[in-house]
């Protein structure tokens, strides 16, 4: 992330885009220096604490105006500090905003694609699509929690666009978005990857596709937004663990 000083900046608009999906747009004096074309690259909301430092919570640009961007907010019944604020925002209300970060695309030098997310992914999916060569072909595969917190979204026509509505389940094994890539007719030729979704499911992901395919590194992005159960704090460190195992 950029060493820059965080930018206070100041709530323009606030709009759900489906009922579990809020879009906040961002900008105010602070905007001016703000890095051009930086949508899919992130920033990281701070929420001062009593004692100690603040809390940062990591989002991804999902829009990028001359003066403002667009942050996309995953609304579940079970709010953290980021959301609980998105959702009581109002206009002029201001923020601390660090970053932005380093964007994370998909390869391109393929012959097919597959993307694949939960909602929390569904910013950095749609830029993702929009960059993707018009002749693309492959899958997206995205998982939402309701059938209508399904979006239009723009993406090449050979590119098939599948969604899962996330059931209700007690089973920490049921997996919905690994289910239905499982069920995907591979393509001929080299295969490129981006996957990002919770913890635990994203490795699940990550190991059928590894054992299926014979991917090279540059062409099989995967990670994790979130982990079910656990702080930002905690889910850093979880990835940090996992980062280093074979």
């Amino acid at each position: 992330m950029s060493k820059s000083v965080p930018r206070k900046l100041e709530v323009l608009n606030s709009q759900y885009v489906t009922p579990h999906m809020l879009r906040i747009t961002l900008g105010g004096e602070a905007f001016s220096d703000f890095p051009a074309d930086q949508e899919s690259g992130y920033v990281k909301f701070l929420f001062p604490q009593p004692e100690g430092r603040p809390l940062m919570r990591t989002y991804t640009v999902r829009n990028q105006r001359d003066d403002a961007i667009d942050v996309d907010f995953a609304i579940h019944d079970a709010k953290g500090p980021a959301s609980s604020w998105a959702v009581n925002a109002k206009v002029g209300d201001k923020i601390l905003v660090g970053g932005p970060g380093p964007k994370r695309l998909i390869a391109q030098e393929a012959d097919w694609f597959l993307i694949s997310g939960d909602m929390t992914a569904l910013p950095a999916i749609s830029v993702n699509l929009l960059l993707l060569p018009k002749n693309a072909k492959g899958y997206i595969v995205i998982e939402v929690v309701d059938e209508a917190d399904i979006q239009p979204l723009v993406h090449p026509e050979n590119m098939t666009l599948l969604w899962v509505v996330k059931t209700p389940s007690g089973n920490a094994e049921v997996n919905p978005l690994l289910h239905q890539i499982k069920a995907l007719t591979p393509l001929e030729g080299r295969l490129s990857v981006w996957v990002a979704c919770e913890f635990n499911i994203m490795r699940s992901i990550r190991k059928y596709l590894k054992n299926t395919f014979n991917l090279p590194k540059q062409n099989f992005y995967t990670s994790s937004y979130w982990k079910l159960g656990v702080s930002e704090d905690e889910h850093k460190i979880a990835k940090q663990a996992d980062s280093k195992s074979p």
